[in-house]
């Protein structure tokens, strides 16, 4: 266990709640690898989100920089710091360098394109963007300790990561439809837009309108139309999870339904035939989080620290 769950986690993502269950070691291997994910991400997201178009000069200069990065893994070039601890986990949990290769080219993809012609596009898109990071989660999930040292999972990562993590990034994109749009990030194919007479300029405006007002009719088509394709990912998710279980010990099998209840206590929440439907209100109030998270620990027996008495959460 990674310590108790104080007031602040709550605000974290749901990835680094779910892997506060496990032993403080593999926790801390989950929080090298996602921080050097979440560098590279937020390298193009950050300069994406200016809504300036990069210049030619520009995407050589970021694209020289992914390419310098996956090589250093791929060659397992050595040079201090953080560098060297990301090495170092990566040789002790066994982790593959292809999650960070294939992110990487998610990203090259961000910098040359402003959104999706097709959700097939979309689909080979999160591949690298939501794909890869949760393979390396199934793996910290799946590696067993024998003698000192680690052997790799009785899995196939990115096959039982694949359904879960689209499930969970097609949340995300209805979760922080507004933030996004107003970060000029899109993450609607124009084909699914065109189908509810939409295009990404017109969400733009949407986003950016007040949100005491009524959902107009198309964009809570969009949502439902969303909310159709999660659920679908969201089975297929739960299929995979109980073809896999009996080769996880019970951490490892409650942080991933950690990440299944929590995501779709989200999804539950998006009621586009609801009058009052709002985007803005489908993210549940902290006390609601806490009570799912609370049930699910009940269910899978502790850990009984996670949720300390008396503890408020603001997530």
């Amino acid at each position: 266990m990674a310590g108790p769950l104080v007031d602040q986690v709550m605000t974290n993502p749901i990835l680094d709640i779910a892997a506060r269950v496990w032993e403080p070691e593999r926790y801390r291997a989950f929080r090298v690898c996602y921080r050097s994910m979440r560098r590279i991400d937020d390298l193009v997201d950050h300069r994406k989100a200016t809504g300036e178009p990069l210049r030619a000069a520009e995407v050589t200069i970021y694209r020289r920089m992914l390419h310098d990065w996956v090589g250093v893994l791929q060659r397992r070039e050595r040079a201090g710091g953080f560098q060297d601890e990301l090495l170092d986990t990566m040789e002790r949990f066994l982790i593959p360098v292809w999650p960070w290769e294939r992110l990487c080219r998610a990203m090259e993809y961000d910098l040359t394109h402003a959104g999706f012609e097709s959700f097939l596009t979309f689909r080979r898109y999160a591949e690298g963007a939501a794909v890869a990071p949760a393979a390396v989660f199934m793996h910290l999930c799946g590696i067993r300790s024998e003698n000192g040292r680690y052997l790799p999972p009785a899995y196939d990562i990115r096959w039982a990561a694949q359904p879960l993590a689209i499930f969970s990034y097609l949340v995300h994109i209805m979760r922080d439809f507004r933030k996004d749009q107003l970060s000029s990030l899109n993450y609607f194919p124009t084909r699914l837009l065109a189908l509810e007479g939409l295009t990404p300029e017109t969400i733009r405006r949407m986003a950016g309108t007040p949100t005491d007002g009524p959902c107009p009719p198309a964009l809570r088509n969009l949502f439902r139309r969303y909310k159709r394709l999660a659920g679908y990912y969201g089975r297929m998710a739960r299929v995979r999870l109980e073809r896999i279980e009996h080769l996880l010990a019970r951490p490892y099998r409650l942080s991933l339904e950690l990440i299944y209840q929590l995501y779709n206590q989200i999804l539950e929440r998006v009621e586009p035939d609801e009058a009052a439907f709002s985007p803005d209100r489908v993210d549940p109030p902290a006390e609601v989080v806490r009570a799912r998270i609370q049930e699910t620990l009940d269910r899978f027996g502790g850990p009984k620290d996670f949720l300390p008495a008396g503890k408020k959460t603001g997530r």
